[in-house]
């Protein structure tokens, strides 16, 4: 099964790439404080078109180039308005 994943796209400047920063919200082991954690991950964006701050799914797919393993799914929200 596919590894999916919810992000911000906060970077196009590469040819058919994008850098996706997705955020979690973990736990401390011992404080149990919310902690905000994020990562973000090179994207394939052959097929879809998209811009900084659009909020998109991504899905883990072959590795495609070194650092590139996910592709864009779908765009759930563009930048300032609703899909």
């Amino acid at each position: 099964m596919a590894k999916t994943l919810r992000g911000k796209v906060i970077s196009t400047s590469m040819q058919n790439t994008a850098v996706v920063e997705v955020t979690r919200r973990t736990p401390h082991p011992v404080y149990k404080k919310l902690l905000t954690k994020s990562k973000k991950y090179k994207v394939d964006t052959r097929n879809v078109n998209v811009n900084v701050g659009d909020e998109v799914v991504i899905v883990e797919t072959r590795p495609i180039s070194k650092e590139k393993h996910f592709a864009v799914a779908q765009v759930i929200k563009k930048q300032g308005k609703e899909k």
